[in-house]
């Protein structure tokens, strides 16, 4: 039997809204800091009071070109300002400002995977600066709802995709890479759970083959990534189902539960006219130049698709162990200071990914608390690419060395008598002593039972302290039993 959801394709954009690290807001020096007590990041500019005037706070700016520099965008010259009317109580001055015809970045994309892990391209629409609303709060008294205005007038960017997004799991990644990016240059903190990334979908379904796209709907108050993916699957299963049965689809605004899974209609879809745009008449243009631009670009860091595709395609490293390594800035600039000092970079990767994020977990640290600088990390590897120590005895100096960063590998390893024996003279002697301690296990040996040879490793190790270089005593054994 045919799954009638087959027939159709899901088309998908999306709408993020990152709101901007700064200090004060987007057009007031109110502070824009998460958190206070309600109502006290204020000023007659935040209450939109007669009179009070809106003044550009530059890093917004400085952040938007940031973003559009990072993600391939074009950046605009000629800045202009607009309003946005609407009315809602959290919104004092009955208009937010925004930027209409005019927004800073256009173009750009999004790198992503696909459902089968293939590289995929999500063309951007533009990106344009604005502000925040206030916040209403309709759990804090039973009868009443409470107005904080402490984000009104936040800057934020608004990120908005072309409809080239086909299933829940692209949308997904998606908002994943918008994430790691903006946390990546320090933009965004990216807390959804916060309100700091809010993403809105505009989903709609057609037949496949078709090339007219179906009705969209927007889907608001998603407050993780994985709710976005499960707001798309439930309303794309809902708009099939409605095609099905012969209704038509109503281009409207609607409600995601994350209890329920469920979206429910909140109003009818709103069209740019009904928000009457005109122009900032309190801000005048504001004017990127090209030195503006450079300054910017100068100021950045690798980017994290750089470095994924400098690991994978140049240093040949496993994509998972690329992904792992660019998932946090200063971990993939710690890891960048190690492959500097050593050209074993699988060997650097795993003491990242396994040794070092361990301790920081366990630790509850960041990678900018840890004190073993990158070049102690690199002196280790060596140690054990030069026979010095064994991996085993590595770890050891590892958890020394995090307890005495300033100490050298190689005084540890002294200290605690782990450098390897690989002198045949000393090795030779042991692994006679273990082969004459072991007759009836030689004779099996002999008789074709290879797999004993690993016992034999066991016990040599075992006679050494671990002290013998495994390579070494595997040689001395190979020749003595063969």
């Amino acid at each position: 039997m045919e799954n009638i959801y087959d027939k159709y394709q899901l088309v998908v954009g999306l709408e993020v809204h990152a709101q901007l690290i700064t200090q004060s807001k987007a057009y007031s020096a109110d502070s824009a800091e998460y958190g206070g007590m309600p109502n006290t990041h204020i000023s007659p500019t935040s209450l939109g009071l007669p009179g009070a005037l809106p003044v550009m706070n530059m890093k917004t700016i400085e952040y938007a070109i940031t973003l559009g520099l990072a993600l391939k965008c074009t950046i605009r010259y000629e800045n202009q300002f607009a309003r946005k009317n609407y009315f809602y109580a959290d919104l004092p001055k009955g208009y937010q400002i925004t930027q209409d015809k005019t927004p800073i970045c256009n173009g750009g994309y999004v790198m992503i995977k696909d459902d089968e892990g293939n590289d995929k391209k999500i063309e951007l629409e533009r990106i344009h600066m604005e502000e925040d609303a206030g916040k209403s709060m309709h759990d804090q008294d039973p009868y009443d709802t409470l107005i904080d205005l402490n984000r009104a007038g936040v800057p934020l960017v608004e990120i908005v995709s072309k409809p080239d997004i086909r299933t829940p799991k692209e949308a997904y990644n998606y908002l994943t890479e918008i994430r790691k990016l903006v946390r990546h240059l320090e933009i965004c903190d990216g807390n959804m759970e916060e309100g700091s990334l809010r993403c809105d979908a505009n989903i709609s379904v057609m037949l496949k083959g078709s090339k007219e796209f179906g009705r969209r709907v927007e889907v608001k108050n998603m407050n993780s990534i994985r709710n976005v993916q499960r707001a798309i699957e439930f309303e794309m299963k809902r708009q099939v189902d409605c095609i099905e049965r012969g209704e038509t689809i109503i281009q409207e605004t609607r409600n995601f539960d994350a209890g329920t899974g469920i979206t429910t209609a909140m109003r009818t879809k709103e069209s740019a006219n009904d928000y009457r745009y005109f122009p900032e008449p309190d801000l005048p243009p504001i004017f990127v130049t090209e030195e503006k631009i450079a300054e910017v670009k100068k100021m950045m860091p690798p980017l994290p698709d750089e470095l994924f595709q400098k690991y994978t395609k140049e240093l040949k490293l496993p994509e998972y162990d690329a992904y792992i390594l660019t998932d946090n800035k200063y971990e993939a600039l710690y890891f960048e200071d190690i492959i500097k000092h050593t050209k074993n970079v699988k060997a650097a990767s795993n003491w990242m990914m396994v040794h070092i994020k361990s301790y920081l977990n366990e630790n509850g640290l960041d990678i900018k608390r840890f004190e073993v600088q990158p070049p102690t990390i690199a002196d280790m590897i060596a140690l054990i690419d030069e026979g010095k120590v064994s991996s085993s005895a590595a770890q050891q100096i590892f958890k020394e060395l995090v307890k005495n960063p300033a100490v050298a590998p190689l005084e540890i390893a002294q200290k605690l008598n782990l450098i390897q024996q690989s002198d045949n003279s000393t090795i030779e002697p042991i692994v006679d002593e273990v082969l004459a301690k072991n007759p009836a296990k030689v004779a099996e040996y002999k008789a074709g039972k290879k797999s004993l040879l690993g016992m034999f490793m066991g016990e040599v190790m075992k006679a050494s302290g671990g002290k013998a270089d495994p390579k070494v005593a595997t040689e001395i054994l190979k020749k003595k039993l063969d």
